[in-house]
């Protein structure tokens, strides 16, 4: 009988974390678009400011998917809400339970502080993720259309340009 766990990424996780960025991103076609290295995810998970928190899925004691999450605020609740940036687990490890298992520690982990949302965006594209998220009671924000601002526009923009 194989044995699920989630346990809280630490430092040494690094290296673990960047391989299931890829492979998210190889999954997205947008593998290019990865700029983390081992360091920067060390710097920006693990500092002892980051606003950045990651678990880990193993199954029988090997790591199999990651999600990765931080706090933001509801102004109209008054309350933080979790934001899940990113959850994968690996092509071959997938139907046994294991995206379930981490959205429930990430849904206990919110509660115990007092988030009153969980949140988090999927690709439109992404059917499999987006019918799996209504199977457990998530409900698609269709309404807000999300914007981004990066790279050259975003630097233009704070100079005033």
């Amino acid at each position: 009988m194989s044995n699920l766990s989630i346990r809280t990424a630490v430092k040494d996780d690094a290296a673990t974390i960047l391989f299931f960025i890829r492979e998210l991103a190889i999954y997205e076609k947008a593998e290019h678009e990865v700029l983390a290295t081992e360091a920067t995810i060390t710097e920006s998970i693990f500092s002892d400011d980051s606003h950045v928190n990651a678990l880990i899925c193993e199954l029988d004691g090997k790591a199999i998917g990651i999600a990765v999450y931080f706090y933001n605020y509801s102004t109209w609740l008054a309350k933080p809400g979790l934001y899940l940036e990113d959850l994968y687990v690996s092509a071959d490890a997938r139907g046994k339970g294991a995206g379930k298992l981490l959205l429930q520690e990430m849904a206990k982990i919110a509660l115990d502080k007092g988030c009153g949302r969980f949140e988090w965006s999927c690709l439109d594209w992404n059917k499999p993720s987006r019918d799996f998220y209504e199977s457990i009671g998530a409900i698609s924000q269709d309404e807000w259309v999300g914007y981004r601002m990066s790279d050259e526009t975003l630097v233009n923009f704070a100079a005033g340009k």
